[in-house]
């Protein structure tokens, strides 16, 4: 079935329909990893956004269930040059057709995705509509499309009620951190999570604005008890619980559309528990304590994004996923100043906050998808945490 991409310039593309049978309106944004196609199919940070692959193949491993980073697809459509009907891995659970298909999102394949992530990037993102239908009528559909906001979307991908997620106490119950680390083996998987442990003991407050499952995964592994909470809570009641730590994850939209909740954030700040904040967590700190954020031209989404930590001169290769950034101009620096750059456009990447156990990141540490270069500043949150308790 001939499936058409529509973008709000009037620009038109025509593909081969995939996954469910439906008609969406969305904004458009690209990513260039070239693997973990189903952790970017699960990432809530895609909540009303539909994502095109830049890799010119995608399916060929198929859908493995177990690496999914929350409990279903956000994107509202997929788009790709290739999409693989016959994967090969020994751990597919089924296509990705099918995975679109049961999840109820459709998507466009056969197009010139290389055309597409050209105009974006020249043009800055846009929004568009994903349709069958071939008579298509462009002057009733632009201004639909100029119509289109993601709105408020953390409130749909945040979970409804508080769980916990036990940390492990010994190498023997230790779990993996990613899925690249699944199925090594025990005799090689052990050595390398020896320092991760240092964590036992410790209480972790995770506010779920959009949060990847990798990031309580990756706490536990270190041997933290992570409760993960809505991101609608009060600052009380994570206060009440009585946290070593505090974390402010990743998630989808206009940081500035979470009003209520940058006033919790905002509390949290003025308490004394450390914070290591995420992406969006770290836009909504930023904004919580009187900095600013703008929407990007087209954004970083990948897993191949440089980014220098300024207090060691170290780079990291990093996953990323998002349209905003922190206005390092209207950055006071008496509150917080930049711990991170992205190396190849300058914008900020992370801050460390004067006088406080506070630092957040733009980046994944977490990284799925993504390489994991960065995964010590969870140890250096649990560091935090340690001489906070010994102060």
């Amino acid at each position: 079935m001939k499936a058409f991409l529509i973008l709000e310039d009037g620009t038109v593309f025509e593909g081969i329909h995939i996954g469910a049978k439906k008609e969406i309106i969305s904004e458009i944004v690209f990513n260039t990893s070239m693997a973990g196609y189903l952790e970017v199919l699960t990432d809530p940070s895609y909540a009303g956004q539909a994502v095109c692959m830049t890799y010119p193949l995608i399916g060929n491993y198929g859908i493995c269930k177990e690496d999914m980073e929350s409990r279903k697809l956000w994107p509202d459509g997929f788009i790709v040059r290739e999409l693989s009907r016959i994967p090969s891995n020994f751990r597919c659970d089924m296509t990705i057709q099918e995975m679109l298909e049961s999840y109820d999102v459709p998507g466009i394949a056969g197009i010139d995705t290389r055309a597409l992530t050209k105009i974006l990037r020249e043009k800055g993102t846009m929004n568009g509509m994903i349709t069958t239908n071939e008579a298509y009528n462009l002057d009733e559909i632009i201004p639909k499309l100029k119509q289109y906001t993601t709105g408020k979307v953390v409130e749909i991908v945040t979970c409804e009620h508080k769980y916990e997620l036990k940390g492990s106490r010994s190498l023997e119950d230790n779990g993996p951190i990613s899925g690249s680390a699944r199925y090594t083996g025990e005799k090689e998987r052990k050595p390398s999570l020896v320092r991760e442990l240092k964590g036992v003991g410790k209480k972790v407050a995770l506010l779920d604005l959009g949060a990847k499952d990798n990031i309580a995964k990756s706490l536990a592994a270190r041997g933290c008890d992570v409760t993960v909470y809505p991101a609608d809570t009060k600052a009380e009641e994570i206060f009440a619980a009585k946290p070593d730590g505090i974390m402010l994850s990743n998630g989808p939209g206009d940081p500035k559309e979470c009003a209520s909740i940058i006033e919790e954030i905002r509390k949290l700040y003025e308490g004394d528990i450390p914070i290591f904040a995420i992406c969006l967590g770290h836009q909504l700190m930023a904004l919580a304590t009187g900095a600013d954020t703008f929407k990007m031209k087209y954004g970083h989404r990948g897993g191949n994004h440089p980014v220098k930590d300024l207090a060691t001169g170290r780079v990291y290769i990093s996953s990323q996923n998002h349209g905003y950034v922190v206005d390092m101009e209207k950055l006071d620096e008496k509150v917080a100043v930049p711990a991170f750059i992205n190396v190849n456009d300058g914008t900020n990447e992370g801050l460390s906050y004067t006088g406080k156990n506070i630092f957040t990141v733009q980046f994944h540490p977490e990284a799925c998808p993504g390489p994991q270069d960065s995964g010590d500043l969870f140890d250096r949150f649990i560091t935090m945490m340690e001489e906070t308790n010994n102060a």
